[in-house]
Order: structure tokens, then sequence, then C-alpha cells
């Protein structure tokens, strides 16, 4: 394989489970978004993003769900929104996303290894 990653290159990047405690409509987006308030517990807090997964979630269902997320990209603006971190998810058979989730209960914050 041409762009194989090290063990240490997995080591860094930094994967948490977090709990969404708020979830809004983001029209202003350009590709249609949800915009997520993220706890990841005491050690991170909360964090916010923008997440591209309006085919198959509604803000109001997506409160209380636990997500997974890479937690130490740099931060970006999207349509003026800081999004902090990168909600992981995989395309669905037409291309819609999926969110990763664990499928038994973690603590917020939760790092996998």
């Amino acid at each position: 394989m041409e762009n194989t990653a090290s063990i240490e290159d997995f080591h860094r990047i930094d994967i948490r489970a977090g709990i969404v405690q708020r979830a809004e409509a983001f029209p202003e987006a350009r590709v249609p978004a949800i915009k997520l308030w993220i706890d990841f517990g005491a050690e991170i807090g909360l964090r916010q993003s923008s997440a591209q997964v309006t085919v198959h979630y509604a803000p109001e269902t997506l409160v209380g769900q636990q997500v997974i997320a890479v937690v130490n990209f740099a931060p970006r603006r999207i349509a003026g929104f800081r999004s902090e971190v990168l909600v992981l998810g995989m395309p669905d058979a037409e291309g819609a996303v999926v969110l990763l989730r664990p499928d038994t209960p973690v603590p917020a914050g939760a790092r996998m290894f």
C-alpha cells in the first residue's frame, strides 16, 4: 500500500466518544449540515462541530446520543461557525453519512485505542 500509516501515526490522532448536548439546523452552511455541541467529559469539555449528517439525522434526534470524533485537529470556520472537532461517519450505499457510534454506552471522553 502506498499510503501505509505507522502505529505512531495512528496514536497521534485523538479519537474520543462524546455525548451530543445540543444540536441545531445549520442553514448557512454551503452543504446541508447540523451544528453540534458535544460533551467530551472533564478532560476535554464541551466542543462544537458542523456535521453533514442531515439525510439520516434531525437535530432533535441527536441530543443525548453518543458520537465518535477526532478532537485534536485544528478548528475550522464553516459559514462563520467554529467547528472544533471532526465527527466521524461512513457513507451508506447512496453516499449519505452514517455516524460512527459505540454499540454500548461508554463514558464521555473515552479514548479509542
